[in-house]
């Protein structure tokens, strides 16, 4: 989804003639269900502790999220608004989904395994969907081979291949792990009730627990640059000012899908090595040189090799950002600080795409929008150095329910 809807968006449901425009709708998408999810993931997280239904809000959104994707095979072309719509309610439902999925983590292992865990786990999920977007993508360049009319409708249907993929992977997590009961059987209203009391103490608390709130605002940051590569990157690299063509932007990202996958996994590895919080460090690093790099951007070589250097630090920032986080969360409260963690993260996914669109517009250059992401990485680089994940820890054992 993430790979050919930026695409296809500027090609078939958008203005393919006006691609600054185009960028910002985008952006504005992107953001409005990053706002939403960051609205609501707080409640969701504390009512899901408090009733112990992480699974199954994880279930109820999941279905939102395959019901969206799968449901873009039925937007015409030109309708952007309503692709704009889908991809939305899609977003919403991916991203809130991952709030329960994450919280999971520190239930499923223990803590000296959180960072193995949490990168394999990034890992098959890059091996995973670069299989699919593999399958995809020959769907696209060569759909006479597979039956299908033409390249417009291959697009469409590989939306609905990334439903049904969606639908059969999440199979194993429903049938193979569980979760604590908190409160077996506790009525909806009253764990809503309890939702929002819990929320007010989790303000307090992180107020208390200034080492976790600290490392919130520079996540809240860094992340935000590298969720506006993600989600805006191929948008960029397809405007007229690169110049680069479809089957470029194809390539770029399934080298990032198969480049992420191992190096999620041997990233821990080095992380274990140098220390988990300076591995962070080195990725923010990377992703500023890259962000640099782009600006100057000419050859597809120098694309492709862009693409290389994004999917070194991808997954093992991503899945080391969670695992970190992990150790400051007290016991028992997981799905209600996953919540703010995923909260702000999506905050933080509001101000980069609108920042890029915004720029872009405004200046008349892409390469100016993509520029503005460096300041992200700097402000969130300079505050992880002020956190003490060890202080950290010993203050989230006062604070964990027994």
């Amino acid at each position: 989804m993430a790979g050919f809807f930026p695409i296809f968006f500027g090609i078939y449901w958008a203005d393919p003639s006006n691609v600054n425009q185009s960028t910002l709708q985008l952006g504005v998408a992107n953001s409005i269900a990053s706002v939403v999810i960051a609205l609501i993931s707080p409640i969701l997280g504390a009512i899901a502790d408090s009733a112990s239904a992480r699974k199954k809000f994880l279930i109820t959104f999941a279905f939102l999220g395959i019901a969206m994707t799968g449901g873009l095979w039925f937007v015409g072309q030109g309708e952007w608004k309503l692709a704009v719509f889908v991809y939305i309610m899609a977003s919403i439902g991916f991203m809130s989904g991952n709030i329960f999925y994450d919280s999971l983590l520190p239930i499923v292992t223990e803590k000296s395994k959180l960072d193995h865990v949490s990168s394999f786990g990034y890992g098959l999920g890059y091996l995973g969907g670069g299989l699919l977007f593999l399958i995809n993508v020959m769907m696209y360049l060569n759909p006479d081979w597979f039956g299908i009319q033409d390249a417009a409708t291959a697009v469409r249907l590989s939306f609905v291949t990334v439903a049904v993929w969606w639908a059969i992977f999440t199979i194993p997590l429903l049938l193979f792990v569980s979760e604590p009961e908190n409160n077996k059987g506790i009525p909806f209203t009253i764990a809503l009730m309890n939702g929002f009391k819990q929320i007010k103490n989790t303000i307090k608390h992180i107020r208390k627990m200034k080492i976790i709130g600290q490392y919130l605002i520079a996540y809240w940051l860094y992340i935000d640059g590298v969720d506006t590569i993600i989600k805006m990157a191929v948008k960029a690299a397809s405007s007229p000012e690169y110049g680069f063509q479809t089957s470029d932007l194809i390539a770029a990202l399934l080298m990032v899908q198969f480049i992420a996958f191992p190096a999620a996994i041997l990233y821990n590895l080095f992380a274990q090595r140098i220390g988990t919080k300076n591995a962070v460090f080195i990725a923010i690093g990377g992703y500023a040189i890259a962000t640099v790099l782009g600006y100057y951007m000419t050859t597809r070589v120098h694309f492709y090799c862009l693409a290389a250097l994004i999917g070194l630090f991808q997954g093992g920032i991503q899945a080391l950002s969670r695992s970190l986080y992990a150790r400051l969360v007290p016991k028992n409260m997981e799905a209600e600080f996953f919540g703010f963690y995923n909260m702000l993260g999506k905050f933080a996914s509001v101000i980069g795409p609108l920042l890029m669109g915004w720029i872009t517009v405004y200046t008349g250059s892409v390469r100016y929008g993509i520029l503005s992401i460096l300041i992200l990485f700097i402000a969130g680089a300079i505050l992880l150095k002020k956190v003490d994940f060890e202080e950290g820890e010993k203050i989230a054992l006062k604070f964990g329910k027994n």
